[in-house]
């Protein structure tokens, strides 16, 4: 009887913490970016204003138009009325001013300007409204949830939200353009240099200055939205994306997001099971000119481990698509697949390490004669 009051009394008297991270923020997530694994999350899902955390999502757009060569950093453009009338953050454009689209890319990732971003959006598509009928297009290419946009800026429309999984699976794609970073790592710098206008940039995001690693991303805020953050932070080998929405000031949010990534960086890392371009498999086509080819992979392949347990046990399977010759360099040949007990954890795609091309009667000939010296040929 002792005994059973005993193990009463010590059930009774232990409690059992469930983890709360980032405890002030309504909603908020934790991904680990290169396997797109998540490491914390609660209420991720949860519809709501994202702020100018919508400008990731815009500046996807953006870098995609100057990768594809439809604008360029250099290139200067007009400001239209409308993108001058733009409240909130801003740049203070003026209407038929000259801006460089480098210098509008600053007053983005800095400043979160929103007449800089509309300036933008009017010159790769035409008009804010279609800009923002290809973000809706990308959210669901991306396939996100929870998101639908209204407007480039961020600024508190009905109907006009995002959830913390999605802006995670957003800046994920965002950070593959590596040039924002450089934006958005900056704390400070000038805009309309050498005139009468110079405009100091200081960073939205003040963690940039503070937290080791940290080198984005982006910033928000609004009266329904409250105070936002996206932010992406690389230590060693692997880099942390954290999203806390609805905080109540830019201290807590800081705070928070402090103590979100502190847990990441602390508990967990990375092991690195193929480097970017590393040959995984081989292309055997006997119509080519060689008949193996090198197939790669175009990204760094990690496993994320936690520091204080044994590593995962995984394994991989490759999948080779059938190609018509000739095959382009860094075409894609197939998938590669990471498995953990026989579960897909990780998908990635194959390329051809160079151009394959289709071999030649002469070339046909010379291995068909090293085939029947060496006696492989085989007589039908």
């Amino acid at each position: 009887m002792k005994k059973i009051l005993l193990i009463l009394l010590l059930f009774t008297c232990t409690k059992v913490y469930a983890l709360d991270l980032a405890k002030n923020a309504k909603s908020t997530i934790l991904m680990e970016s290169s396997t797109g694994e998540i490491i914390y999350e609660r209420n991720a899902d949860e519809k709501l204003a994202p702020a100018s955390m919508t400008k990731m999502m815009s500046l996807i757009l953006i870098m995609e138009a100057i990768e594809n060569g439809n604008i360029k950093l250099d290139q200067v453009i007009t400001v239209s009325e409308n993108a001058a009338k733009m409240g909130g953050s801003q740049i203070y454009l003026e209407a038929n001013e000259k801006m460089s689209v480098d210098d509008l890319l600053k007053g983005i990732c800095m400043a979160s300007a929103n007449d800089a971003v509309v300036a933008l959006a009017e010159v790769i598509y035409g008009s804010e409204d279609e800009f923002v009928n290809e973000m809706n297009k990308k959210a669901i290419k991306l396939g996100l949830k929870n998101t639908n946009f209204i407007n480039a800026t961020g600024l508190d429309e009905e109907n006009h939200y995002s959830s913390a999984r999605d802006m995670a699976l957003i800046a994920k794609e965002l950070i593959k353009h590596s040039k924002v970073l450089e934006y958005s790592s900056k704390y400070e710098d000038y805009l309309r240099e050498n005139t009468n206008k110079k405009f100091w940039l200081v960073n939205t995001n003040k963690l940039i200055k503070t937290y080791e690693g940290m080198d984005g991303l982006k910033t928000g805020f609004t009266e329904s939205a409250g105070y936002c953050l996206t932010a992406t932070a690389k230590r060693n080998n692997m880099r942390l994306i954290g999203v806390v929405m609805n905080e109540e000031s830019s201290n807590i949010r800081n705070t928070d997001m402090t103590e979100l990534l502190n847990y990441g960086f602390s508990l967990y890392k990375v092991n690195t099971l193929f480097k970017k371009n590393t040959i995984v498999s081989t292309y055997k086509d006997n119509k080519s000119s060689k008949v193996k080819n090198d197939i790669i992979v175009l990204e760094d392949i990690n496993i994320l481990n936690k520091k204080n347990s044994k590593d995962r046990k995984v394994s991989y399977k490759i999948n080779i698509d059938k190609k018509n010759l000739p095959i382009k360099k860094n075409e894609k040949l197939g998938t590669l697949k990471v498995l953990e007990n026989n579960k897909v954890i990780y998908k990635t795609y194959i390329y051809s390490k160079d151009k394959i091309k289709k071999a030649n009667i002469f070339e046909f000939y010379l291995r068909n004669l090293r085939d029947f010296i060496n006696g492989n040929y085989i007589f039908n």
